[in-house]
């Protein structure tokens, strides 16, 4: 793999609590939910960076060989886990992940990757979000945040961000146990439309990360 100068970050440190606890290790097509997102960084041809955990690891991260950032106030919301990897990324480009969307296309993080230093997912109500790009100089800015805070604020509040539209099943979170049987579903081999760039009048510009190759491309 090329040292592309990124860090990768997937933040795994939720409790889970509607999901019943466990999520990011329970099976999911012959493998752990939290996997399915290092595959895609592998596939995306990314070094392995950090993983956030609380105070208890999961043990697919555990098991990872990825580097473990444990957040000691996981439970007071994502932005505290978001704070730890930009104090941990020490001037490097920053690409945040979250540990239970396992659907994550390969091809959208390189599209991420390749149009730095800010670039971020555009969901459907037409706002950015993760996987995000930061480049070092909003790193502090990040390594401020408390509570929930998440990028969400920060990238609504920045001009310029590349904003990439992901195939719909990308999206899609674990965040209860039926949620798992949706995914499931959707990890069915599928054909995707060819690739297609958009663009929004508002000037940011908004690239369509879809590719001709089955969705999710790192199974």
């Amino acid at each position: 793999m090329a040292d592309t100068g990124v860090l990768v970050a997937v933040l795994a440190a939720g409790g889970a609590s509607r999901f019943g606890g466990g999520k990011l290790d329970a099976m999911l097509a012959g493998k752990p939910v939290g996997q399915w997102v290092l595959d895609a960084v592998e596939a995306a041809g990314l070094e392995p960076g950090v993983i956030v955990v609380g105070p208890q690891a999961p043990q697919f991260a555990a098991d990872s060989g990825w580097q473990l950032l444990t957040n000691p106030n996981a439970a007071q919301g994502l932005g505290t886990s978001l704070a730890l990897a930009a104090a941990h990324a020490e001037g490097r480009t920053l690409l945040v992940l979250l540990a239970d969307m396992p659907l994550i296309d390969p091809a959208h993080l390189r599209a991420l990757v390749g149009a730095g230093p800010l670039a971020a997912t555009l969901y459907p109500n037409g706002k950015a979000g993760v996987p995000a790009l930061f480049g070092p100089a909003l790193l502090a800015e990040l390594a401020g945040l408390t509570g929930d805070a998440g990028a969400g604020a920060l990238l609504s509040s920045r001009k310029g961000v590349a904003m990439f539209e992901p195939l719909p099943a990308m999206l899609l979170d674990i965040d209860r146990p039926e949620d798992i049987v949706r995914a499931d579903d959707l990890l069915k081999p599928a054909e995707t439309p060819a690739p297609r760039r958009v663009s929004r009048r508002c000037g940011r510009c908004v690239l369509r990360a879809r590719h001709r190759s089955r969705s999710p491309a790192h199974r």
